[in-house]
C-alpha cells in the first residue's frame, strides 16, 4: 500500500473540486477522503495498493479533469497507510 497527502491551492473551493476529485476516484481503486481546509486550500489523503494506480488517479485529477485549471500548486508527501478507511469520501 502507498499512500499520500496533497494539498491543493488556488481557486480549489467553490468550483466542486471535492466532487470532481470523488467521481474520479470511482474509476480507480483507491480509498482515502477529501476536504476543504480553513485556509481556502483542499487537502486529500488517498491510498491505493500500488504507485501506478495513485499516480493514474492524480495525472487524471490534476491533468484531465474539468477542475485541473483551478490547481495553482499542489505539496504532496508520502504517509503512512490510512487505517481504517474504507472507498472514497468527501469529509466536513
Amino acid at each position: 500500500m502507498i499512500a499520500k497527502r496533497i494539498v491543493f491551492a488556488g481557486k480549489v473551493q467553490g468550483v466542486g473540486f471535492r466532487y470532481a476529485t470523488k467521481e474520479i476516484a470511482r474509476s480507480f481503486d483507491v480509498c482515502g477522503w477529501v476536504k476543504n481546509m480553513p485556509d481556502g486550500t483542499v487537502e486529500l489523503q488517498i491510498m491505493a495498493e500500488t504507485a501506478h494506480e495513485l499516480e493514474a488517479f492524480l495525472n487524471e485529477l490534476t491533468e484531465e479533469s474539468s477542475v485541473a485549471h483551478h490547481i495553482q500548486s499542489m505539496h504532496a508527501q508520502v504517509i503512512p497507510p490510512l487505517e481504517g478507511v474504507k472507498g472514497f469520501r468527501i469529509e466536513r
